[in-house]
């Protein structure tokens, strides 16, 4: 029988940022490098970066970075700017459901599921690329 881990990326451990009440940034401007993947493996993940409702920045050990645009926009998802995921296997999958984290009174709930995309590997275009 497989057990189901359950992994929070809470506010403080994977997103990097306050909750939605944080200043609007700018997404970093990146291209594609290489072709999309359909999973990536879990314990690779060291932190994310929700850019908007439907566009998710996985950055790995090892420094290379994995955008993820979901098919379909996740209601509340920059908003709350953080978001948990189960999974049987130590990979996260483009057939995985993410789950928008909603603070309600300091009490963490499970909000809107959503579908994630392929994996494009990314880098930061700079003035030198």
């Amino acid at each position: 029988m497989k057990t189901s881990l359950i992994i929070l990326t809470t506010l403080a451990a994977m997103t990097g940022g306050a909750s939605g009440l944080s200043a609007k940034k700018e997404p970093t401007p990146v291209r594609a490098v290489g072709e999309p993947v359909n999973c990536v493996s879990l314990n690779r993940i060291r932190s994310t970066d929700v850019i908007d409702d439907s566009t998710i920045d996985f950055k790995m050990a090892g420094g290379k970075t994995y955008r993820n645009s979901l098919p379909y926009s996740c209601p509340g998802l920059k908003f709350e700017d953080r978001f948990s995921y189960k999974t049987s296997i130590s990979q996260l999958c483009s057939v995985d459901i993410i789950r928008v984290l909603n603070n309600y009174g300091g009490h963490l709930s499970e909000g809107a599921g959503c579908g994630l995309g392929k994996f494009q590997p990314v880098e930061k275009i700079t003035a030198t690329n």
